[in-house]
C-alpha cells in the first residue's frame, strides 16, 4: 500500500520540474513563443523582428511495467454433518355428539267465510199501442210530347308532329345516417279499485209531424251559349294547427290499512356440560454449541517521505497604451420653414337666387330699393395659410480618440520542491475461532381433558297479529289539450272562361206540401254506479338513442326532347230536331192512420247476498331435537432425528501476481521557434497606433 501511493505523487513532481525547465529555456524563449511587439520594442525601439530555431531540450516520462508476487488470505468451507433430535405434530381428527333443538315449521291450512253483496239488473218486458198517421202514395200516370234538338256529333281524323319534352329518370344511391330516439316500454303490472258508471238505457216511444214540400217536375228545353269555366289546378303549401286531447297521467298516493300476522321469536337460555381435550404446551430450555471463525482486523501503522513540488507565482508590473474613444456634444443653429396659419373674418354676398326678407316684390323697384337691401351680406371664418421661418438649436455628437497607459501585472509561476513525511495505516486480517452457546426452546403439547358449562338459545316462534299503513298509487289520466301544426297542400282550382252552346231541358218543379207523422224511440240512458277490480299495465317509456342508415335513392329528372305523331279527331257537332212522347207519374200523398204495438223493456235492480269460503295458511314452529357429529382435531407429538449440516471456515494463503507501472525520465532535443532581435530604422509611432515597431 506503501508503494502504490507513493507512484502518483512522483510522476506529478517530474511532470512539473519539466513543464517548468521547458518555460525557462533560452531565457523564457519557449514560454513567450507568440513574440509580441511590444516586449521587443521595450528592449529595442529601433529593430526589426526575425525568427530562428533552436534545438531544446526535454525531458518526457516513460512508464515501464513491473510484476511481483504477494499472499492473500482465503477460507475455504468445510462441511460436517450432525444429528439433531426433534418433535413434530401430527393431527388426529376424533368425532363426537352434540345435540341441537331446530324449529320446525308446520303449515295448517284454514278457512274464513266472507259475504258479499251483488246488484243483480232484472229486465221486465212491457207493451203499449202506438198510434201514428202515414202518408200514402197514389200515382197517377200522364203524357206529353216534348220537341228537343239533338247534336248530332260527326267525327274527323286528322293528324299532327307534338314536339314534347321527356324526363328520363337518372337514379342515383346514397345513404344516410338517422339518429332517432325510442321510447322503449317498461310494463308494470297493478291492480286498483275503479267505481265506474254504467248507463243503463230507458226507452221512450214518441212521434213527430213532419212537413215537407214535394216539387212536381215541368220539363221544357231550350238553347244558349254558356260560357263555362274550367277550374286548373294551382297547388299551394299551408299549415293548419290540429289541437287534440293526451291523456296526463297524474299519480294520486292513498294509504290503506293491512292486518297480517307475524311469527315473533321468543328466546330460551339453557346450559349443558360439555367435555373436551386441550392440548397444554409444556416448554423445556436447551443449549446448543456453535463455533464458527472470525477475521480479526489488526492493523499497523507506518510512516513515509513524499517529495512534491510546488509552483509558486511571481508577480511582476508593466504597463501600455490603450486608445478610447470619447463622444462630446456641439451645438448648432439652423433655419427651418414652419406651415401655419390665422382664422379672418370677412364678408361674402348672399346669392340672388336667395330670398331676402326686407325686400318684397311690390316695393322693390330699381329707384326705390338700394343694393345694399336687395343684396345683403354674412360674414364667413376663412382660415388664412401662412409659411414662417424659424430658427432652431440642434446638437451633434462628435467622436474623439484619447491615448492613455493601462498598468497590468504578468504571474510567472516558479517550480519549488519540497518534502512532507505521511503517515498510513496497513490492515491486515487475522483468523480466529469463536465458540458460541445458543439457547433454544422446545414446545411439548400434553393433552388434557377438561369440562365447561355451554349457554345456548333455543328460539319459539310466537304468533302476532299487526296492522301495517300501506301506500298506493292511483293513476289518475288527465286530458291535456296539444297543439301540432300538419302542413298540408291546398289545390285552387283557377277559373277559365270558355263558350259553348247547350241545348238543355228547364225543370219548373211546382212545390206541394205534404204532412207525414214519424214514429221514433227516445232512449235515456240513467247512471249506475258499480264497483270492480282491474289489473292494469302502468308503461314508462324508457328513452333509448339508436342509429339507422337508411339508404335512399334520388332521381334526377334529364329532360330529353322527342317528336310523335298524334292522331286526334276533331268533332263537329250537326244539330238535328226531334219529337218524343214522355210518360211521367204525379204523386199524390193520401195520408192514413194506423195503430202498432211496441215492446219495450224496464230494468229493475235486486240486490242479493252471497258468500264465499277464502282458504288462508297458518304457520306453527314444532321443536325438534336432532343430533350430529362434531369433528375436533387433536395434535399428537411425534420424535425423529434428522441431520443438520454445519459449516467451519479453514484459513489458507493463496498467491496472485500483481502488475505496476514505474516512471522512468527519458531525455530527448526538440526544435523551438525563438524571436531574433535585427537593428533597423523606424519612426515615431502615432498617437492610435499601437506601440512598437512595424505593424
Amino acid at each position: 500500500m506503501k508503494r502504490l501511493w507513493g507512484v502518483p505523487l512522483a510522476v506529478v513532481a517530474l511532470l512539473a520540474i519539466a513543464a517548468s525547465t521547458a518555460d525557462a529555456c533560452l531565457l523564457g524563449a519557449a514560454r513567450h513563443r507568440c513574440c509580441r511587439i511590444a516586449c521587443c520594442a521595450a528592449e529595442q525601439p529601433c529593430a526589426a523582428v526575425q525568427t530562428c530555431t533552436v534545438m531544446k531540450t526535454v525531458r518526457e516520462i516513460v512508464w515501464e511495467k513491473q510484476q511481483y508476487t504477494r499472499y492473500k488470505t482465503c477460507y475455504e468451507p468445510v462441511y460436517e454433518q450432525r444429528p439433531v433430535q426433534c418433535v413434530k405434530y401430527v393431527p388426529e381428527t376424533h368425532y363426537r355428539q352434540v345435540s341441537y333443538t331446530v324449529c320446525k315449521p308446520v303449515w295448517e291450512t284454514r278457512v274464513k267465510t266472507c259475504s258479499y253483496v251483488v246488484c243483480k239488473p232484472v229486465w221486465e218486458t212491457k207493451t203499449k199501442e202506438v198510434y201514428y198517421t202515414v202518408l200514402k202514395p197514389v200515382w197517377e200516370t200522364r203524357t206529353r210530347e216534348i220537341q228537343y234538338t239533338v247534336c248530332k256529333p260527326v267525327w274527323e281524323t286528322r293528324t299532327k308532329e307534338v314536339c314534347y319534352t321527356v324526363l328520363k329518370p337518372v337514379y342515383e344511391q346514397r345513404e344516410k345516417v338517422c339518429r332517432y330516439t325510442v321510447c322503449k316500454p317498461v310494463y308494470e303490472t297493478r291492480t286498483k279499485e275503479i267505481h265506474y258508471t254504467v248507463m243503463k238505457p230507458v226507452y221512450e216511444q214518441r212521434e213527430k209531424v213532419c212537413r215537407y214540400t214535394v216539387s212536381k217536375p215541368v220539363w221544357e228545353t231550350k238553347t244558349k251559349e254558356i260560357q263555362y269555366t274550367v277550374m286548373k289546378p294551382v297547388y299551394e303549401q299551408r299549415e293548419k294547427v290540429c289541437r287534440y286531447t293526451v291523456c296526463k297521467p297524474v299519480w294520486e298516493t292513498h294509504t290503506k290499512q293491512i292486518q297480517y300476522t307475524v311469527c315473533k321469536p321468543v328466546w330460551e337460555t339453557k346450559t349443558k356440560e360439555v367435555c373436551y381435550t386441550v392440548m397444554k404446551p409444556v416448554y423445556e430450555q436447551r443449549e446448543k454449541v456453535c463455533r464458527y471463525t472470525v477475521c480479526k482486523p489488526v492493523y499497523e501503522t507506518r510512516t513515509k517521505e513524499i517529495q512534491y513540488t510546488v509552483m509558486k507565482p511571481v508577480y511582476e508590473t508593466r504597463e501600455r497604451e490603450v486608445c478610447y474613444t470619447v463622444r462630446k456634444p456641439v451645438k448648432y443653429t439652423k433655419t427651418i420653414k414652419v406651415c401655419s396659419g390665422r382664422w379672418e373674418t370677412r364678408d361674402c354676398p348672399i346669392p340672388a337666387c336667395e330670398p331676402v326678407k326686407t325686400c318684397t316684390p311690390a316695393t322693390c323697384t330699381p329707384a326705390t330699393c338700394a343694393p345694399a337691401t336687395c343684396a345683403p351680406v354674412r360674414q364667413v371664418r376663412v382660415w388664412v395659410p401662412e409659411v414662417v421661418e424659424k430658427q432652431i438649436e440642434y446638437t451633434k455628437w462628435v467622436t474623439e480618440t484619447h491615448v492613455k497607459k493601462v498598468p497590468y501585472t504578468v504571474c510567472k509561476m516558479v517550480p519549488e520542491t519540497r518534502v512532507k513525511t505521511i503517515t498510513y495505516q496497513v490492515c491486515k486480517m487475522v483468523p480466529e475461532v469463536v465458540e458460541k452457546r445458543i439457547p433454544y426452546t422446545v414446545c411439548k403439547m400434553v393433552p388434557e381433558q377438561r369440562v365447561k358449562t355451554v349457554t345456548y338459545q333455543v328460539c319459539k316462534m310466537v304468533p302476532e297479529q299487526r296492522v301495517k299503513t300501506v301506500t298506493y298509487q292511483v293513476c289518475k289520466m288527465v286530458p291535456e289539450v296539444v297543439e301540432k301544426r300538419i302542413p298540408y297542400t291546398v289545390c285552387k282550382m283557377v277559373p277559365e272562361q270558355r263558350v259553348k252552346t247547350v241545348t238543355y231541358q228547364v225543370c219548373k218543379m211546382v212545390p206541394e206540401v205534404v204532412e207525414k207523422r214519424i214514429p221514433y224511440t227516445v232512449c235515456k240512458m240513467v247512471p249506475e254506479q258499480r264497483v270492480k277490480t282491474v289489473t292494469y299495465q302502468v308503461c314508462k317509456m324508457v328513452p333509448e338513442v339508436i342509429e339507422k342508415r337508411i339508404p335512399y335513392t334520388v332521381c334526377k329528372m334529364v329532360p330529353e326532347q322527342r317528336v310523335k305523331t298524334v292522331t286526334y279527331q276533331v268533332c263537329k257537332m250537326v244539330p238535328e230536331t226531334r219529337v218524343k212522347t214522355c210518360t211521367y207519374q204525379v204523386c199524390k200523398m193520401v195520408p192514413e192512420t194506423r195503430v202498432k204495438t211496441v215492446t219495450y223493456q224496464v230494468c229493475r235492480i235486486v240486490k242479493e247476498v252471497h258468500t264465499k269460503e277464502i282458504p288462508y295458511k297458518v304457520c306453527k314452529l314444532v321443536p325438534q331435537t336432532c343430533v350430529k357429529m362434531v369433528p375436533y382435531t387433536v395434535w399428537k407429538p411425534v420424535h425423529y432425528t434428522k441431520m443438520v449440516t454445519c459449516v467451519r471456515y479453514v484459513a489458507k494463503q493463496v498467491p496472485y501476481t500483481v502488475t505496476r507501472c514505474v516512471p522512468k525520465v527519458v531525455c530527448k532535443q526538440v526544435p523551438v521557434q525563438v524571436c531574433c532581435p535585427v537593428p533597423a530604422v523606424c519612426t515615431a509611432p502615432k498617437a492610435c497606433e499601437p506601440a512598437g515597431c512595424g505593424s
